[in-house]
């Protein structure tokens, strides 16, 4: 059944084998280096079932993917409210923000893409780090540093140096959704992996996390370009 499936194996310095099913279907699996491939291969054959099934609704989920297109009254997503685009002769900046709504070049059509994904990464950055400011105290920790970039399939990330990196689409996130986010990569900073104890420390600070997990699993498609 997984010959069916799209695997990328990955090795590090971790303790322990973990498997995730990125939000384009495809299937990544981080193990220790020294962990031997008929390991690997034993545990994944006894997750065959639960795998296939989990990569089943991760396909169903991608369905609500839209494609965009940067023409006047296309919707476009920021902090959970969708704003309507406009395409003007005369702005001062290629992309703002105002009154509702989007206002885009006319001769920087071509540029939209790259004009959105800065924006979301400007305008995002502030907002993140205000976050991790009101939750970092009460959870003992500090990145070292903090940054916004494209990370294919996956919202955030904690790595080994204690620094925390952001996929611009979060801040298509509602508020709500924006939290749970950046309290799951500080809760990393303590506990590396997917524990009882670290999601004890997640539920402190976001008591319905289960919620902001099942909507970024509905919703995520739908967030992109």
């Amino acid at each position: 059944m997984l010959d069916q499936l799209q695997l990328t194996l990955t090795r590090s310095a971790r303790k322990t084998l973990s498997i995730y099913i990125e939000r384009d279907g495809s299937i990544t699996v981080r193990a220790p280096k020294d962990l031997p491939l008929a390991k690997i291969e034993e545990v994944l054959k006894k997750k065959e079932y639960r795998i296939y099934k989990l990569w089943a609704e991760q396909r169903i989920l991608n369905e609500s993917h839209r494609n965009r297109e940067f023409v006047s009254g296309q919707s476009f997503l920021y902090l959970g409210r969708n704003y309507a685009l406009k395409l003007i002769e005369k702005i001062d900046e290629p992309l703002v923000l105002k009154n509702g709504r989007f206002y885009l070049r006319k001769s920087e059509k071509d540029k939209a893409k790259e004009h959105f994904i800065n924006f979301y990464k400007e305008n995002g950055f502030p907002k993140i780090i205000k976050r991790i400011d009101d939750y970092k105290t009460t959870l003992s920790v500090n990145p070292k540093k903090v940054r916004i970039i494209d990370l294919q399939n996956r919202w955030a990330s904690c790595t080994q140096e204690g620094n925390l990196i952001f996929h611009w689409k979060c801040i298509m996130a509602p508020y709500s959704i924006l939290n749970y986010i950046v309290v799951h990569e500080l809760v990393h900073l303590k506990i590396k992996n997917h524990t009882k104890a670290f999601w004890n420390e997640v539920d402190k600070l976001i008591p319905n996390y289960l919620d902001k997990v099942d909507w970024l699993k509905k919703n995520g498609a739908g967030m992109d370009l």
